[in-house]
């Protein structure tokens, strides 16, 4: 079985102590690709040095996160460019708007979510989506953009069935992680009518622990539980969930060039 962890921030400090091992056990389980999404700068380090380690099993993304927008994002913007130049980014985030940690810079947001989004069509790349609590906002600037060929991931998609029908009309897919697996998740009452061609695996770890761990530190590994789930929502093979869904990813993020 292959898979690959669309969304995982598995440079941060919640991982300094056993790096190693949740890297081994979580390919055990048969994780090909770690995805690594931007934060912000003061991550970058990090990420790059984690980067580093294996480039053929570590991916990363370039972009600045909402929840660090300020007033002043030009330094910001200038390091997205900077590592789209210098290492082989696979896509441009997490990016968005987050009205639910953020609201000061709200028109800032705005802004910055769409000179990314640009900077993604410049570059050929797909966007993944940070989006809380701004669903409609989000919305209607992609609508702006629907003749551009654009695509991406809505990270962490937590909506409603008419949501994901939106997203998935304008060339999106739904990021599926540890939320399909809570009981008052809500996912689970309209997944089933989603083509699983729409949708490819995440963690966002050290955050959003499936069930049984739901509170805990998320790892890679933990998507066995995210697959588990999905076979018994579409009444599929556990091997066949997770061949659908990494084929998805390595078209969407060209992994396999």
């Amino acid at each position: 079985m292959k898979i690959i962890d669309t969304h995982t921030h598995l440079y941060l400090k919640e991982f300094d102590k056993d790096f190693d091992e949740v890297v081994r056990k979580s390919i055990e389980i048969g994780v090909d690709k770690f995805l690594f999404p931007s934060i912000h700068s003061k991550y970058n380090e990090r990420m790059i040095n984690s980067l580093k380690k294996n480039k053929s099993l570590f991916k990363i993304m370039a972009g600045l996160h909402p929840a660090y927008v300020t007033e002043k994002n030009d330094n910001e913007i200038d390091l997205v460019l900077k590592n789209l130049n210098d290492y082989d980014c696979v896509a441009v985030g997490e990016i968005g708007i987050d009205l639910y940690w953020k609201k000061k810079f709200f028109n800032e947001q705005k802004i910055v979510f769409e000179k990314q989004i640009e900077i993604a069509l410049e570059h050929n790349l797909p966007i993944v989506i940070h989006c809380r609590e701004a669903f409609d906002h989000i919305y209607q600037i992609l609508l702006k953009f629907s003749n551009k060929n654009l695509q991406g991931v809505f990270h962490c998609f937590t909506g409603n069935e008419e949501q994901a029908r939106k997203i998935i009309d304008l060339n999106f897919k739904l990021g599926i992680g540890g939320v399909v697996t809570f009981k008052n998740g809500g996912l689970d009452k309209f997944l089933k009518k989603i083509d699983l061609k729409n949708i490819v695996l995440e963690t966002d770890s050290p955050y959003l622990a499936p069930a049984p761990y739901r509170g805990k530190r998320n790892d890679s590994s933990y998507l066995v539980y995210i697959i588990d789930r999905l076979s018994e929502i579409y009444n599929m093979e556990n091997d066949e969930i997770a061949s659908i869904t990494t084929n998805n990813a390595v078209k969407l993020f060209n992994l396999d060039k």
